[in-house]
């Protein structure tokens, strides 16, 4: 229609446990990552960004929901996003998007479905959705081939490609891709234990080795190529597009493929200097998990100690080439939109859904442990209608989806609790979208009861403090700027400090209290 102005394109580029200064942007002048560097020279990028939740399933929830998991109810990885959850890519497509998920999503618990554990007894309630709902992502499903029977709407998304296994294990549509480029169903398609196929493999967590295919097969060359040939698709339509390029590296078993896994040197590879921390006086279950080696970790992700540090090395090394991998697969994508002529009709988003502790206080991996090494995320935000530059104000994960909804002009729906960050996207220096930022972690009652790890945990930031409380009474309060590897607790120090900051726990949590969940829904 003439005097209609197309709407601008959306790439939303998602990786899976990476760190915040995982990235040559955060200042990491180890890793080489030119391409991420190139897209936050002329993007904003957040250096106070944060999950709204540690582990995977409720914080990508949260991006897609812009509500805190307590509220959308996936508070852990033993649960699915409800089916009729509204996200704002199902905003998008009602608007006349095109929209499409490539990679990795885990908004349903097929990949972690070794979480669940059983309530004994009567349920909160009964099942509302037809059989089989949350079973999309289950690996089974791609067993004999691609299902012809998908939905045309996954949570928003009208085109959807898996990728939904970690390290060298292909699954989904990821598997037959491989297999249709040549790929070996006996070195791709494998379990999660110490003999995997492959070479180079630590002696001190089987977890880190070489897988035995071509890097052709991997992971990250499937989100990449199937993301080019999306872009290509799109190419002579008038419709506007929303891709969600979702990376499921750097997130363990660490296994960078071919010449990637030979891009670092463990012996060039600099360890934390908190990595041994005796945790005086911290949450008791940090110091269960510090004593854990990572070969004795259960079902192959539990959070654990480091080991020791040939491994922690080993591990560092590892995971950059992963994520050096994924610079590459960017490049190659902004590359190709340059050439559509439509990068600068794009707003290209860069994140991860939350971090890892890589060996910081003696502690490995993710889930329960409130220091930034989990909580803090790389964040880039590059729109035709905001400034390059840096801000320090303060972002969370719940933030994505009303920034992108008003970027586009699309209303916000009912139960948004994110802010819309777009304040902090014009480069002034005293701009603000947030005053805290507020992290939830859980786990169910049954889970709770059968191990040391609390029910539930939350962390407050703001006024450069850091506060964690959880349901046992154990509390930890950093000041991050004086303290920014967070070794100083304050908590019995500092009485006026952590007074000022249980209020603003207290305001956040009276903030997150969901109003919308139950109330009157459109059919």
């Amino acid at each position: 229609m003439e005097g209609v102005t197309k709407k601008p394109n959306i790439l939303v580029i998602v990786t899976d446990q990476q760190r915040a200064d995982h990235a040559g942007f955060m200042g990491n002048a180890v890793l080489k990552t030119p391409h991420l560097d190139a897209l936050a020279a002329r993007g904003m990028v957040f250096d106070n960004a944060w999950v709204s939740n540690p582990v995977c399933m409720p914080n990508r929830s949260t991006m897609m929901t812009g509500r805190m998991p307590t509220a959308h109810g996936v508070i852990f990885n033993d649960r699915s996003l409800d089916w009729n959850a509204n996200t704002f890519v199902r905003s998008l497509k009602k608007n006349g998007y095109a929209t499409s998920l490539i990679g990795k999503s885990h908004l349903q618990h097929g990949m972690s479905r070794n979480s669940v554990v059983p309530f004994r007894g009567e349920a909160v309630g009964s099942a509302y959705f037809e059989t089989g709902w949350d079973e999309l992502e289950d690996f089974e499903r791609f067993a004999t081939g691609v299902p012809v029977d998908e939905p045309d709407d996954f949570y928003g998304f009208e085109h959807v490609e898996l990728a939904i296994d970690h390290g060298a294990r292909a699954t989904g549509h990821h598997l037959h891709w491989a297999l249709s480029r040549g790929a070996r169903e006996a070195d791709v398609f494998v379990e999660y234990e110490p003999d995997a196929p492959g070479s180079d493999r630590s002696s001190h967590w089987w977890q880190i080795y070489r897988p035995p295919y071509d890097a052709k097969f991997h992971s990250t060359s499937f989100v990449t190529e199937r993301t080019l040939d999306y872009l290509d698709s799109r190419n002579a339509s008038d419709e506007p597009w929303m891709v969600w390029c979702s990376y499921p590296d750097p997130h363990h078993p660490m296994t960078p493929p071919g010449e990637w896994f030979d891009r670092h040197s463990p012996d060039d590879m600099e360890l934390p200097a908190n990595r041994h921390d005796p945790l005086d006086g911290a949450p008791a279950h940090l110091k269960i998990f510090q004593g854990v080696h990572p070969h004795d970790q259960r079902n192959w992700v539990a959070p654990c100690g480091f080991g020791d540090d040939a491994l922690l090395r080993e591990a560092i090394a590892a995971t950059y080439g992963m994520v050096e991998m994924i610079d590459h697969g960017v490049g190659r994508i902004l590359d190709r939109l340059e050439a559509m002529g439509v990068r600068d009709d794009t707003i290209i988003v860069f994140t991860s859904d939350h971090g890892d502790m890589m060996g910081e206080h003696g502690l490995f991996l993710k889930g329960f442990m409130h220091y930034r090494g989990t909580l803090q995320v790389p964040l880039i935000v590059d729109s035709p209608y905001a400034a390059a530059g840096r801000t320090d104000g303060l972002a969370s994960s719940i933030d994505l989806a009303p920034t992108l909804l008003e970027l586009v002009g699309i209303a916000e729906y009912d139960g948004i609790q994110g802010h819309s960050l777009t304040p902090l996207l014009d480069s002034e220096a005293d701009a603000a979208a947030r005053d805290f930022v507020l992290i939830e972690d859980d786990v169910s009652t049954i889970t709770a009861k059968l191990t040391p790890i609390p029910a539930k945990t939350r962390t407050v930031l703001a006024d450069g403090y850091k506060y964690t409380r959880n349901s046992k009474g154990e509390e930890q309060l950093f000041d991050l700027r004086a303290d920014p590897d967070e070794m100083h607790d304050l908590a019995t120090r500092e009485r006026t400090a952590r007074a000022r900051m249980m209020e603003r726990l207290t305001d956040a949590l009276i903030d997150a209290d969901d109003a919308a969940r139950g109330a009157p829904a459109t059919v």
